[in-house]
């Protein structure tokens, strides 16, 4: 008892510090909010362990492994959004987060030619820093979907907007990135994000997106 009561303050400051660190290194966002929360428990729960089992230095070793463990792939999470805005910053490519899941916005103006599927060879660099990063982080499934505007109709958006995901697909696939990990959907102009009535709302519309989900039978 007497070494589990040396540990306690140990425990409180480890505990407190996994709780706090609450911004991203890079951007300065206010966005690992969760993962602290979860890495304050953890830290907690290992030091109360490594506190009974090791006096003072198992409490710090155990809030450590613990606070590292209760962040989990959240924590995970932080680092690749870090290192993918860090990467793409200023290449017009829009990177959002939805809890675990991140998401790659390719405007298509900036990705390929009018009414063309080949990727321009100005947007190998970009999805070559994209790549990068998959590689780098390897525990997510990737979701590539195409989508187009309104005009045209199906019979052109459909099979254009499989295209342009196949192309994307396919220069990931050359950079290293596993076919494996991946699902290519041509969505034609379903799921708007702009108005189609407008000229930068069907600009908007016309775009790729990457998903990159939890891979749960590797969590």
């Amino acid at each position: 008892m007497r070494s589990f009561r040396n540990a306690l303050p140990l425990l409180f400051v480890a505990a407190f510090m996994a709780g706090c660190q609450t911004t991203d290194p890079y951007t300065g966002e206010q966005q690992t909010q969760k993962t602290a929360k979860y890495g304050g428990i953890g830290a907690l729960a290992g030091a109360v362990i490594g506190g009974i089992a090791d006096g003072g230095e198992g409490a710090l070793k155990g809030a450590a492994i613990g606070g590292a463990a209760g962040a989990g792939y959240g924590y995970y999470t932080d680092r690749q959004e870090s290192k993918l805005r860090q990467e793409l910053q200023g290449t017009g490519v829009q990177v959002s987060r939805q809890g675990d899941n991140l998401k790659l916005i390719m405007p298509s103006n900036i990705t390929f030619d009018s009414s063309q599927a080949e990727i321009k060879s100005s947007f190998y660099p970009v999805l070559g820093s994209v790549a990068k990063v998959m590689k780098e982080f390897d525990k997510n499934l990737i979701q590539i979907r195409g989508y187009t505007d309104s005009t045209g109709g199906p019979s052109i958006n459909n099979p254009l907007s499989q295209s342009r995901a196949e192309s994307v697909a396919r220069y990931l696939v050359a950079q290293g990135v596993p076919a494996t990990r991946m699902s290519i959907y041509g969505m034609g102009a379903s799921n708007p994000i702009g108005d189609n009535s407008t000229q930068s709302g069907r600009a908007l519309n016309r775009r790729v997106e990457i998903d990159l989900v939890p891979n749960t039978g590797q969590r």
